[in-house]
């Protein structure tokens, strides 16, 4: 299956609202088993947005602790209760930051052909789909960061030069 390369933190592209999906066509199952393919391609590795590899689409793709799957067009309803923890994303390679996210998530949308998909999902399952969901809405975890401790992600994340 292909492997995709996946953009990095600094491309305008991640800033950029996904499109919702219209067509559950062949392309979309392309698309999904190319973002499992490229999610599970490196260690550690628990989910992965389209826009991450240049599809501006409402697409993730999630594997952790024994659950795997997709979402199409998911929309997530947030628990009140929230919890910090270490936070990567694939974009930013090598570099994990504490973040306060929602420890339940009930996620609805669609699968590759269409049919309505109800997820619950807790701890880090519920970060990583949060964490997906927002890079579809152009939303990159440090955005969720205060302003000082944003500058300090941006530092470690962002090659100099």
């Amino acid at each position: 299956m292909t492997v995709l390369p996946i953009r990095t933190f600094d491309d305008p592209a991640l800033r950029e609202p996904a499109e919702p999906v219209r067509d559950f066509d062949r392309e979309l199952r392309r698309l999904v088993k190319a973002l499992t393919a490229t999610m599970r391609a490196g260690a550690g590795r628990a989910g992965l947005a389209a826009p991450q590899v240049g599809e501006p689409v409402r697409v993730l793709v999630y594997d952790y602790d024994g659950r795997a799957g997709h979402l199409v067009n998911p929309r997530l309803e947030l628990s009140e209760r929230r919890v910090v923890a270490d936070e990567a994303c694939l974009s930013a390679p090598g570099v994990w930051w504490p973040l306060e996210r929602s420890y339940m998530v009930t996620a609805r949308g669609r699968d590759m052909f269409g049919k309505p998909v109800t997820l619950r999902a807790l701890g880090v399952l519920a970060r990583v789909l949060q964490h997906e969901a927002d890079h579809l809405d152009g939303v990159l975890f440090s955005d969720h960061l205060e302003a000082a401790e944003r500058e300090r992600f941006l530092a470690a994340a962002l090659p100099s030069g």
